[in-house]
């Protein structure tokens, strides 16, 4: 098949504040990938409101952007992004899970499933011709999201379920942290512990249970991602069916100081703000949780995630 026709679709679900940025980037980096960002806001946040792509341009001015709209609909001005939203609202929430999960949908739920998922499949069918990259990487990370793309006919998708220890997950979410995506000062959303412990168990278990309906699943924890980036990449590379020898490798690189990436810039749609960051990136595990959550709020955590906790190895670290 020519690269520039779309092959694959390697989706990165999961909590926010779990690495799928940083992984996002170094999948990107792999020869015939194209990296999206977080295609689920690219529709208000970068059509409606415009704020910037990873290359640093506004999405309105940016070629690339410009051209995927181009190709795909004929200019982002003729997408409905008002349909878009009531789609979203109707099909592609939490609450709808169990009815994405079942072997057959109802006429009316199929057809606005339908409708709603052949949005995603023009960008992603146009990012792979103007980018000439046939695998592209969707860090949209919702579960519901990957629900509605498994169901799309002939979409070879393939998810990696990104896992972070839920304390660290927890405490992330507590922090205030800019949004340098637009230009007025706006933050990230910010959720209590026991809130964010709420969002890690739900998320978590519906990408298990997405991996129980026949979706090709990999489960990926972000403490080994930072540990032994090389062997987690060639994992996923082979989960992907993408290559990644020593020569696709050669981004990677390791000193005195530990491991690190050479990231070029990547047209991302949103994200972290981490998809801005181009050069010499340190490959790092952000351990602060450690020393700056409040015992009791650890403890919260814990309790209310420790059946995952321990199904995902992190038990031993039980505050």
């Amino acid at each position: 098949m020519p690269s520039n026709e779309l092959r694959r679709v390697i989706y990165l679900g999961g909590l926010g504040r779990s690495g799928s940025t940083l992984l996002e980037r170094l999948i990107g980096e792999l020869p015939g990938v194209c990296s999206a960002g977080e295609v689920v806001h690219m529709w208000q946040r970068g059509i409606v409101e415009g704020e910037r792509c990873g290359c640093g341009q506004p999405f309105g001015d940016c070629e690339f952007w410009c051209a995927v709209g181009q190709d795909a609909f004929g200019g982002w001005g003729a997408v409905d992004v008002g349909r878009i939203a009531e789609l979203r609202r109707a099909v592609d929430r939490t609450r709808c899970i169990p009815v994405l999960a079942a072997s057959a949908l109802r006429p009316s739920s199929r057809a606005r499933l339908d409708e709603y998922v052949g949005n995603y499949v023009r960008v992603y069918q146009s990012i792979a011709r103007i980018s000439g990259r046939g695998v592209i990487v969707d860090s949209s990370k919702h579960a519901s999201l990957a629900f509605c793309l498994r169901r799309q006919p002939g979409l070879d998708l393939r998810v990696i379920h990104v896992v972070r220890d839920s304390r660290a997950v927890a405490y992330s979410w507590t922090r205030q942290v800019s949004r340098p995506d637009s230009a007025r000062l706006t933050y990230m959303t910010t959720y209590s512990p026991a809130a964010a412990a709420s969002h890690w168990n739900v998320q978590n278990g519906a990408l298990q249970l997405l991996a129980r309906t026949g979706t090709p699943t990999l489960r990926v924890r972000y403490e080994d991602l930072v540990s032994r980036p090389e062997a987690t990449l060639a994992q996923i590379a082979a989960f992907a069916g993408l290559a990644a020898g020593g020569r696709e490798l050669r981004f990677l690189k390791t000193d005195g100081a530990g491991p690190w990436a050479d990231l070029r810039a990547a047209h991302t749609a949103s994200g972290n703000p981490m998809r801005f960051l181009t050069g010499r990136i340190a490959i790092r595990g952000d351990e602060r949780w450690r020393s700056a959550m409040p015992a009791t709020q650890r403890r919260t955590v814990t309790a209310l995630t420790l059946p995952l906790l321990a199904q995902y190895g992190y038990a031993r670290h039980a505050a």
